[in-house]
């Protein structure tokens, strides 16, 4: 993790290097024609105001004493020069707005691949971990485009300053390096500014975020009834702008410091304008410079500003954006976050069909070194074509050992063993083929309603007997064929499915509903060997929970599997029942035998069958 939240905020010759090589690689894959476009006609721009400076001095030289077809051929290339100088940037908008959304489009696919590549979940949820990638999507969304941007501009500028230096340097050398030596303090300061500015994205980053976070309640359907009922919108909206108001502020010291470092910057040009423009009008008058060679000087002197200030503004916004695209590689080059097994055995091993069953071995763990024990030297083993089920008060590991098993996370201390094979041994993608589950914490996805049962397994998208039969067995089939377009209505009120389609508005499901929807996506994977139910029936009503329970028993008949849940009324069936205290077993067995024993089950369950009695 540490090399995925170090921030980088100085930029060394080997890491501009890193960046630039990185930079110009995805850009070339992205689109290299286009590249090589606008590599032409940004050398075009650059000569275009040389060539008119040129041009210009010729015409103003000739008024007098040539013959006219020679007039005419100058101010024809003048007048060709100043049409190639109003097409040539519409041109290059276009290919750069081009160019950009390719680079783009590449540069979120390749952000993406690698976030999808964390196969665990400990990144996910470091706040820094959630700020850097906040900054990753700004960058692939932006810098890397106007990186390349910046580095044609800079080459650009730089042919522009050279050719202007040149003609400047045949009529006078000291103002060529009193021009020259003036665009020095502007870099400097420029360089810093975009240090500064892109410092003050990375302070602002966690303010920004917890800002979205609170529009997304305010505005968000899920929150509306509570927010609104509870009368918590004045108080939220107060907490979204106190966090406007911390990144205000920061922007605020920033943008002071740009604005006087920049009137600094310009009153320094406009000295060295006005001294130039001082010694061409006086060496005009002694009759050192004609008419035409004033026209150049001056435009030579605006040439040169202008040609270097657009450098400087460029390498400064560069120099920011190479910032930003340290976080963005730091993320795509971030590696595996969870432990993998050698490459030789990637090849090599292959988990087999579950036959034997499902070892935890003295296993702890705790999310942080500094953090508690979730996890106490649990040995516990999921016989094979067995149903186990977990139970416990809040607190105990139960969920925690779930997410061990779906190697979520890996064991601080000891292992998961499949048939004897260490889980870590295995691909992560392999292990999970053979697993489903239904989660407490389940997604209502802003998709159809096949979409959101076939996320259990993609494949399925391209079979809709089997998503159709996968509702049938988690009983949601009748209530989906009966919405207004089927499987095929958007499960939403905020998003529609296509535009063609914007004027329709989807459905909601009802919490019961959609709990047995995520029943469905378990269902529709084919034969899982291990399946994971971690408190399958929460928040719906006795009779829907009662149906749930038949329907499970019945799917995970003569199939191995771990059930969790709070309400031991629907474990009591399970082949063995397991109490976690603390972190630790406190004790297991058959429901018969743990109410004999008298323990924490048997205490548990009566208390929860007492209130059932009393309600009766």
């Amino acid at each position: 993790m540490s090399g995925v939240n170090e921030a980088q905020d100085r930029l060394t010759a080997r890491v501009v290097a890193d960046t630039a090589r990185s930079t110009a690689v995805l850009a070339w894959r992205a689109a290299p024609w286009n590249l090589v476009a606008l590599a032409a006609l940004t050398t075009g721009l650059a000569a275009v105001p040389v060539v008119t400076a040129w041009l210009t001095r010729l015409v103003l030289d000739r008024l007098t004493g040539v013959e006219g077809a020679e007039l005419f051929a100058l101010a024809a290339g003048l007048a060709a020069t100043g049409l190639v100088a109003a097409v040539l940037p519409l041109l290059r908008q276009f290919l750069g707005a081009r160019f950009d959304r390719a680079v783009s489009l590449r540069a979120v696919d390749r952000l993406y691949s690698a976030v999808n590549s964390f196969h665990g979940l400990a990144r996910f949820e470091n706040p820094v971990f959630q700020d850097r990638l906040r900054m990753a999507r700004g960058a692939a969304g932006q810098s890397v485009g106007r990186l390349v941007d910046g580095g044609l501009r800079v080459a650009g500028g730089a042919l522009t300053a050279v050719g202007f230096l040149t003609a400047l340097y045949a009529m006078d050398a000291t103002m060529t390096l009193l021009v020259t030596a003036s665009a020095v303090p502007a870099l400097v300061a420029e360089l810093k500014l975009s240090r500064r500015r892109a410092h003050t994205e990375w302070r602002v980053s966690a303010a920004q975020r917890r800002e979205f976070f609170y529009q997304m309640l305010l505005s968000s359907l899920d929150a509306a009834k509570e927010i609104r009922l509870f009368g918590a919108s004045g108080f939220l909206k107060e907490r979204m702008l106190g966090e406007r108001r911390i990144v205000d502020a920061e922007t605020h010291r920033t943008d002071r410091r740009e604005f006087l470092t920049q009137s600094l910057l310009a009153l320094i040009s406009a000295f060295v304008a006005g001294t130039g423009l001082v010694w061409a009008a006086l060496a005009a008058r002694r009759g050192q410079l004609t008419v035409g060679e004033v026209s150049m000087f001056v435009a030579a002197v605006v040439g040169v500003q202008s040609a270097l200030s657009g450098v400087i503004r460029s390498l400064a916004d560069g120099h920011q954006h190479m910032l930003m695209m340290g976080h963005y590689l730091a993320v795509v080059r971030a590696g595996p976050d969870l432990e993998g097994p050698p490459q030789p055995l990637c090849t090599r091993v292959h988990l087999p069909a579950l036959r034997r069953g499902v070892e935890f071995r003295d296993v702890w763990f705790r999310y942080a070194e500094d953090h508690p024990w979730i996890l106490r030297g649990v040995n516990l083993f999921l016989p094979y074509g067995e149903a186990v089920a977990l139970v416990g008060q809040n607190g105990a590991g139960k969920s925690t050992l779930v997410k061990l098993l779906c190697r979520f996370y890996d064991p601080t201390r000891g292992a998961v063993l499949w048939d004897g094979v260490d889980i870590r041994q295995v691909p992560v993608p392999q292990l999970r083929r053979r697993l489903g589950a239904v989660f407490q914490d389940y997604v209502p996805y802003d998709l159809t309603a096949a979409e959101n049962i076939a996320i259990g397994d993609v494949e399925t998208l391209t079979a809709p007997d089997k998503i159709r039969e996968a509702a049938r067995r988690a009983g949601v089939h009748d209530m989906l064929s009966r919405l207004p377009r089927g499987y095929d209505t958007m499960l939403s009120r905020t998003y529609a499915r296509q535009a063609q389609h914007d004027d329709e508005t989807g459905t909601t499901l009802s919490g019961g509903q959609w709990q047995r929807l995520a029943l469905a996506r378990a269902f529709v994977r084919d034969e899982p060997d291990l399946l994971v139910l971690d408190e399958p029936s929460s928040g719906l009503d006795a009779e829907a929970e009662h149906d749930v329970h038949l329907r499970l028993r019945h799917h995970r008949a003569h199939r191995t599997s771990l059930l969790i849940s709070h309400r031991l009324g629907a474990v009591r069936d399970a082949d063995r029942i397991v109490v976690l205290a603390d972190g630790r077993i406190a004790e297991e067995g058959t429901h018969d035998a743990l109410l004999l024993a008298g323990g924490t089950y048997a205490k548990l369950f009566t208390l929860q069958a007492s209130g059932y009695q009393e309600e009766a």
